[in-house]
């Protein structure tokens, strides 16, 4: 693809030839919406969005007062690119106590966000062709972030009936000679699903059959998990698991902090750390400085907090299933975390994207299409909102879906 540059004080237009592989990636859809929803409410228009995965609680103030004192204190200059030492030892103590694993802070890298630790370890881990396992539907940005390294994504598909979980049947399945990292999400963003450590350890069964696959354990909703279950690491069933497992995790859900930046890759070996934080002292560097000292008292005292937001993401996720199981046409997933319904509107006639863009223009409701996720059956719906708000959202799709289907 060419772009022309009609500079001026140049003879002839300018091209400029983009990358094969930055042109097969999409833009995220997620963000789309939710600057579009935005706009519009600059506009005047009173849009309920239920489009970003943001958590509507303010940071815990003892957070705050962290990063505010390091700002006081001149705490504004470059860190070791992976982390300063107190963050990831507050990590390594982190995953020790909540899951059990031996991870040494120097196998731990900081970066902007578990996003970007995903994309720094899948950059460590990827030849071209290689093939990365995404149970599917799946966070939109797995695949995409696969394409631009190279790799190739191979998808593992799920439904309502196996509470949208791979089981070892499948994974068994899936597997090549050129299969090298399956990324597990528990529990998912889309769909809220958890996965038992019986479920974790027939799947770990089929990891430990070919030498070379690892996991990448995204685990970024682990503190958001309902009906009294506790999360289980699938690196935290053994010592085999452990060391072929890299968990990555982050602030942002659990302690409200997305603006912040601020996640992680516990990686099982020194090597891969190395080459994990290599890449990233060639592109971001550190993470924010100051919002380190926040992260490191987050990960220290935060625990009461997460808890006290879990509580009332469970009360939501009760009141809000309740009320669009009530809605002729679709049908809600009740999920068993994070913050989430992922509901499958087929009985509609109208695909994902159709049906997002006109909940929006027409009811005011903005919805994420289940479509980039990997089913054109459903769409999104964050409760990571007010009852106020989920109320009046409910009542226009309900409104909406009468009227037009």
């Amino acid at each position: 693809m060419l772009l022309e540059n009609s500079s001026k004080g140049t003879r002839n237009p300018i091209k400029i030839e983009l990358s094969r592989r930055v042109l097969s990636v999409q833009p995220s859809v997620t963000l789309a919406i939710a600057a579009k929803a935005a706009e519009m409410k600059a506009r005047g228009l009173k849009v309920v969005s239920l489009s970003a995965g943001e958590p509507d609680f303010d940071t815990p103030e003892p957070i705050k007062q962290a990063a505010i004192e390091a700002l006081q204190k001149g705490f504004t200059k470059y860190t070791p690119a992976s982390g300063t030492l107190e963050l990831r030892t507050a990590v390594s103590k982190k995953l020790k106590r909540d899951q059990g694993l031996d991870i040494p802070p120097t196998q731990i890298i900081v970066s902007v966000g578990a996003k970007h630790a995903i994309f720094n370890v899948l950059f460590a881990l990827l030849n071209e062709g290689d093939e990365v396992l995404i149970p599917a539907p799946y966070w939109l940005s797995y695949p995409e972030m696969v394409t631009v390294l190279g790799g190739k994504s191979v998808f593992l598909e799920t439904s309502e009936a196996s509470g949208f979980k791979v089981t070892p049947q499948d994974l068994r399945a899936a597997l090549s000679p050129r299969s090298k990292v399956l990324i597990l999400n528990s529990p998912s963003n889309p769909t809220g699903a958890v996965y038992t450590r019986q479920e974790l350890e027939g799947l770990a069964s089929v990891v430990k059959e070919h030498p070379g696959l690892l996991v990448l354990s995204d685990e970024i909703y682990e503190k958001l998990i309902f009906d009294g279950r506790k999360h289980d690491s699938i690196a935290s069933l053994d010592c085999e698991m452990a060391a072929r497992t890299v968990v990555v995790n982050g602030m942002s859900k659990a302690y409200s902090m997305t603006g912040w930046r601020l996640g992680y890759a516990a990686c099982p070996s020194k090597d891969l750390a190395q080459a994990v934080g290599s890449i990233q002292s060639h592109s971001t560097s550190n993470a924010t400085s100051f919002a380190q000292a926040g992260g490191t008292v987050a990960l220290e005292t935060g625990e009461a907090e997460a808890q006290k937001m879990c509580r009332v993401f469970e009360k939501r996720r009760d009141s809000f299933f309740a009320r669009l199981s009530g809605i002729p046409k679709i049908k809600p997933f009740k999920p068993g975390g994070a913050f989430y319904l992922f509901v499958n509107t087929r009985q509609t006639g109208i695909d994902s994207l159709k049906l997002s863009e006109r909940l929006l223009e027409e009811a005011l409701v903005a919805v994420v299409p289940g479509k980039p996720f990997g089913s054109d059956d459903h769409i999104r719906l964050s409760f990571a909102t007010s009852d106020a708000v989920l109320d009046e959202a409910a009542d226009r799709i309900e409104n909406w879906i009468r009227q037009n289907t």
